[in-house]
C-alpha cells in the first residue's frame, strides 16, 4: 500500500528502508520478493530521489540527465520486470560541440573507434589497447593511477581526446581527471558497450511502474514521512523514529547520503573511533544546476540531437564546469515521442555546481544569479535553435540549494561521495549489525545503473543478515 503519511504503518517490520532513490526502491523490491516485510519511508511526497520529475503548466520536466548504459536493460529485466525493460530506448544522436571539435556520435565503442581514427588520427592499435585496458578495470584494482595518468599513457598531450573521453563522464558522476582511473574506466566501459539509453515515457512513467511493482510485492510505502533518527541500542539496530513515532525493525537500510546516515540519522556515537577516522576522510562530490525550458503548445523545433555536450571553454576543466558562470553545459532535448502519452517539447540544461557558491547569497543575489544562469543557458541554446526564445512559455532554474532541499543530501551533492565513500558504505553493517547503506557512493555506485545495481548488492547483504 502507498500512504501519504506514517499513520497507517504497522509498529514492526523486518526491514525499514529510509529514502526512495533508485537504490532504495530496488533494495525494497528485492527484499520484498525474498519474503521480508518491508516499510519504505520517503520524506518527499514523490518517490524517486533524484530520479524524479515535476509539472509546470502542461509540461513534465525530468530532473537529472537521463542517459544510462545498455546494462540497464539486463538489470531492469532481472531485478524489476519486463515492462520496465521494454520501456528502455536508445538515444542515437549525442552531440559534442566545443572549441576543440564538433561531432555527432552514437556513443558506443564502434563509433568512438571510428571517430578517434578518422577525426583525431589515433592509431587503431592504440585505441584497441585503451578499450581493453579500461574494460578490465574493477573495484579491486590498484587506486594509484589517476584518470589523467591513464589518458597520458595512451593519448599523451592530446587534450582534445581527453575532452571527448572525459567530459560526458564528468557530467554523469562528477569525476575529475585526478580521481582514480577505475572510477572512470568502469563507467566509461559500461557506456561503450552499446551506447546511451533512456526511458520512453519519462521518469514519471518509470517510477510509476516501479511503485506498482513494489505494491504488488507487498511493500508498504509511506511518503511525507521524514525519519528523524535510526535507533541503535547496545550496538544493534532497533528501528527508526519518524514523525515522533517509533517503528521497530532489526534491519534498517539508509538510502540517504552516507554523510547524512553517519552524522545525523545514526549519530556518530554509534560508531567506533577507527571507523569514524576513516569516515572523516570521505569527501562528497559536487552538486548540480539545471534550467527547465518549456515550449508553447503548438510550437516545435527541428531535431538538433538527443543529448548535447556544449562548451565555449577552450579546454576540458572540471573546475570550470562547476563554476557558477561555467561556459559548459548539457542540453537534454525532449521531443514529443519521449512521452507519447503527453507529447511535448521541453529542454533541460544541466551544469555541475558547487553548493558553497550559492549557499551564502542574499535573496536578491540568489534570484539574480538564477536569472543570469537562465540567460547563459538560453544564449547557448540559441546556437542550435536560433528562435527558441519566441517559443518558450516556461523557464525555471534549480541550484545546489534546490537539490539539497528536496533530497536532503549534504550540500546538495548529486553524485554522493568520492571513491573512499564506497568502503565506508560497504562496511557499515559490519560495524553496526543491522544497519546498511545503499546511497550514491564512490563515483562508481552513482548514476541510474550504479544505483540500481548497488541496491541489488545491499539487498543480498541484508537478506543474509535477516536469515542468519
Amino acid at each position: 500500500m502507498v500512504y501519504q503519511s506514517i499513520e497507517k504503518a504497522k509498529d514492526k517490520y523486518d526491514v525499514i528502508v529510509v529514502g526512495s532513490g533508485l537504490g532504495g526502491l530496488t533494495v525494497s523490491n528485492r527484499l520484498a520478493r525474498a519474503g521480508h516485510q518491508v516499510l519504505l519511508l520517503e520524506h518527499h511526497h514523490r518517490l524517486g530521489g533524484l530520479a524524479t520529475w515535476f509539472k509546470r503548466k502542461n509540461h513534465i520536466f525530468d530532473v537529472s540527465l537521463h542517459g544510462f548504459p545498455y546494462g540497464m536493460v539486463k538489470t531492469c529485466r532481472k531485478y524489476w520486470n519486463e515492462a520496465i525493460k521494454n520501456s528502455i530506448v536508445q538515444l542515437r544522436h549525442i552531440v559534442f560541440d566545443n572549441p576543440q571539435f564538433s561531432l555527432t556520435t552514437t556513443f558506443d565503442r564502434q563509433d568512438f573507434t571510428r571517430i578517434l581514427q578518422e577525426k583525431f588520427g589515433i592509431a587503431g592499435a592504440v585505441i584497441d589497447d585503451f578499450f581493453i585496458t579500461v574494460r578490465k578495470m574493477n573495484f579491486y584494482d590498484d587506486l594509484a593511477m589517476s584518470t589523467r595518468e591513464l589518458f597520458e599513457q595512451f593519448f599523451p598531450g592530446r587534450t582534445d581526446v581527453h575532452r571527448l573521453l572525459m567530459e560526458p563522464i564528468t557530467y554523469a558522476n562528477g569525476s575529475t581527471l585526478d580521481d582514480p582511473a577505475i572510477t572512470y574506466g568502469i563507467v566509461f566501459s559500461n557506456f561503450m558497450d552499446k551506447g546511451v539509453f533512456t526511458f520512453q515515457g519519462g521518469t514519471d512513467h518509470l517510477i510509476g511502474m516501479m511503485s506498482d511493482e513494489l505494491e504488488a510485492n507487498g511493500v508498504t510505502i509511506c511518503t511525507r514521512s521524514k525519519v528523524e533518527r535510526i535507533i541503535i541500542e547496545k550496538g544493534m539496530v532497533k528501528g527508526v523514529m519518524v514523525d515522533g513515532r517509533v517503528i521497530s525493525a532489526p534491519c534498517v537500510i539508509s538510502n540517504s547520503g552516507i554523510t547524512n546516515t553517519v552524522d545525523s540519522l545514526a549519530g556518530r556515537e554509534a560508531f567506533p573511533d577507527d571507523f569514524l577516522a576513516d569516515f572523516d576522510k570521505v569527501k562528497i562530490n559536487n552538486s548540480s544546476c539545471q534550467v527547465y525550458i518549456g515550449i508553447k503548445p503548438g510550437e516545435s523545433f527541428p531535431a538538433v540531437g538527443d543529448l548535447l555536450f556544449t562548451s565555449t571553454a577552450p579546454d576540458f576543466d572540471s573546475l570550470e564546469m562547476r563554476d557558477m558562470k561555467t561556459k559548459s553545459r548539457t542540453f537534454s532535448i525532449y521531443y514529443p515521442q519521449t512521452r507519447p502519452a503527453n507529447p511535448d517539447y521541453t529542454v533541460v540544461a544541466s551544469m555541475n555546481g558547487n553548493y558553497d557558491d550559492w549557499a551564502d547569497l542574499t535573496d536578491e543575489e540568489y534570484k539574480a544569479a538564477k536569472e543570469e544562469m537562465i540567460e547563459r543557458s538560453l544564449v547557448d541554446l540559441e546556437r542550435y535553435i536560433p528562435d527558441i526564445r519566441s517559443k518558450i512559455d516556461w523557464l525555471e532554474a534549480a541550484t545546489p540549494k534546490t537539490f539539497s532541499r528536496y533530497t536532503l543530501h549534504t550540500k546538495g551533492t548529486s553524485f554522493g561521495t568520492k571513491f573512499p565513500g564506497l568502503d565506508i558504505s560497504r562496511k557499515i553493517f559490519k560495524v553496526v549489525p543491522g544497519l546498511f547503506h545503499v546511497g550514491s557512493v564512490g563515483i562508481i555506485m552513482s548514476g541510474w545503473l550504479g544505483a540500481i545495481n548497488y541496491g541489488v548488492i545491499v539487498a543480498n547483504d541484508a537478506d543474509a543478515f535477516l536469515r542468519s
